[in-house]
């Protein structure tokens, strides 16, 4: 009998992130404070985006090479629950920044609406937002999975610009970029914390795995669709 031991062991790791998140105690780095604790949220949401995007780009390469309808569902799938944890992170970066910029620092919006890891990031959410535009203005099923197969390979290779160089290469209010207080708490092994390892890469397993959950259930919501309209 099959036995969803990874589902369960997302569900482990995730109430392990909640509950050792909350309760273990954290490095007080420098305007982070307390916030910090959302790194197991914010970060690994996005640490999760960026798997489910590259599981997404490896079937659009597939479909290229053999043509299988299969692997475009694939494809759309993870790149939709990659959208979403997307959102959910840039969500939680908002808050975080409201906490720490806004009212710690004194920051107006205008200096947090012109951060470039703010615009970075929403510029790369746009881009896949764009990508299932483009596929609902097709109508012909072969043409619509083979332009947006090609279409997936040019927004997964523009996350890196957008997301990690160029906000890096600039000014920056966000941790780790030039001009910043503070180092980076998630990337930087020379600024995470023993206390922050043992919660952090739990969580980025945690939410990767429930990624996966959430695409294998829209994956097969999509197959009963395709085959209600064959029957």
């Amino acid at each position: 009998m099959h036995k969803p031991w990874w589902k369960i062991l997302s569900v482990l790791l995730l109430v392990y992130t909640i509950i050792g998140g909350f309760l273990m105690d954290v490095p007080r780095l420098f305007i982070l404070n307390e916030s910090i604790r959302n790194l197991y949220f914010h970060v690994c949401m996005w640490f999760a985006m960026m798997i489910l995007f590259g599981v997404s780009l490896v079937y659009s390469i597939k479909y290229l090479r053999n043509q299988s309808y299969l692997n475009d569902i694939y494809a759309s799938a993870y790149a939709a629950t990659g959208l979403f944890f997307g959102l959910l992170g840039y969500a939680t970066g908002a808050i975080w920044a409201n906490y720490t910029w806004v009212t710690d620092q004194g920051q107006s919006m205008a200096n947090i609406l012109k951060e470039p890891k703010l615009l970075g990031a929403g510029i790369a959410i746009l881009i896949y937002c764009a990508y299932f535009v483009l596929r609902g203005s097709f109508t012909d099923i072969d043409k619509r999975a083979r332009v947006t197969a090609v279409y997936n390979i040019f927004a997964f290779a523009m996350l890196f610009p957008t997301i990690w160089i160029i906000p890096r290469l600039v000014g920056s209010l966000h941790p780790g970029a030039p001009g910043s207080d503070s180092g980076n708490p998630a990337l930087n092994f020379k600024d995470i914390d023993s206390r922050l390892r043992m919660v952090f890469y739990p969580a980025v397993i945690g939410w990767t795995l429930m990624g996966v959950w959430i695409t294998t259930l829209k994956i097969r919501i999509e197959l009963l669709k395709e085959k209600a309209l064959l029957s």
